[in-house]
């Protein structure tokens, strides 16, 4: 299809529901929305991605965080500041409680949400992204670089404002004890 059959078959607002529809037709991207409207369509996450993401999952089952506490690439309503609301899809998340179904859950009991950074998407997840979450008050953001190390940055919320709390190669993060990042 062109991206001219394409746009005439976009609503002029798009919405959560929109993107449900899109993503069940479409299973070779990720559709997300910002609070402002602005449209994200990205390849899903390769291996190297996934791995990162099923490490970081399995570190805290194996801690003791409940299952029904942690998901990857679940959606997530973002309240924006204007009233408007997007959806993203973390690569991570934890909660401080089991959360009921659905496509896009509230961040009312979000603890952490983690994004792995891939080729292109270093500027939304470092700078919008880590905005909109703060915003949205969730209390902790990480996010991991592909690089040699896994690089994780985390960042904590204070004042409604990003801290970089400590930086550290993946594998140290996995050799800690999650209850030290107040996630067990």
């Amino acid at each position: 299809m062109s991206s001219e059959a394409v746009g005439r078959h976009m609503p002029a607002v798009v919405t959560l529901d929109d993107l449900t529809a899109m993503m069940s037709a479409d299973d070779h991207h990720r559709y997300e929305i910002s609070p402002e409207g602005v449209l994200s369509i990205m390849p899903p996450p390769g291996y190297a991605h996934a791995i990162i993401a099923t490490r970081l999952m399995v570190w805290l089952a194996t801690a003791g965080v409940p299952a029904d506490r942690i998901a990857q690439a679940v959606g997530l309503r973002i309240p924006g500041r204007d009233g408007g609301l997007g959806g993203r899809i973390p690569d991570l998340i934890v909660w401080s409680k089991a959360q009921s179904d659905g496509v896009w859950l509230p961040v009312a009991d979000v603890l952490l949400v983690a994004e792995i950074v891939s080729p292109g998407s270093e500027g939304i997840d470092t700078v919008t992204k880590r905005s909109e979450y703060a915003a949205a008050g969730i209390p902790q953001y990480w996010i991991v670089d592909q690089d040699a190390a896994q690089t994780v940055t985390m960042h904590r919320l204070v004042d409604g404002h990003y801290v970089v709390r400590a930086t550290m190669p993946l594998a140290w993060v996995l050799n800690t004890d999650p209850a030290e990042h107040e996630l067990a």
